[in-house]
């Protein structure tokens, strides 16, 4: 997210009105609720970890042990143990 001037954008009514509040401060204008994102819907990370999970769970049944996976994915031993357990529930 980049920052934009009040004044480029808004009426000069509504930047002075603005001024009496927050003169000169920063100010967060969050989105509308029908066009937010969930996390990670921008930049693909979701859908990578859960293919990186989908691939840990699988390497795990096929005898890998989790010492093995802590080295490869450089993760630790617990969230190897908390990425299997989910994805069990999830099969």
């Amino acid at each position: 997210m980049r920052y934009e001037k009040a004044q480029n954008i808004l009426p000069k009514d509504i930047v002075e009105l603005l001024q009496q509040y927050i003169d000169g401060g920063y100010l967060y204008i969050p989105r509308k609720e029908d066009s937010k994102k969930s996390w990670g819907e921008n930049s693909g990370i979701r859908n990578s970890l859960k293919q990186r999970n989908r691939e840990i769970f699988n390497k795990y049944n096929q005898g890998v042990s989790v010492k093995e996976l802590t080295e490869e994915f450089y993760l630790t031993e617990y969230s190897i143990r908390r990425i299997i357990r989910e994805e069990k529930q999830v099969t």
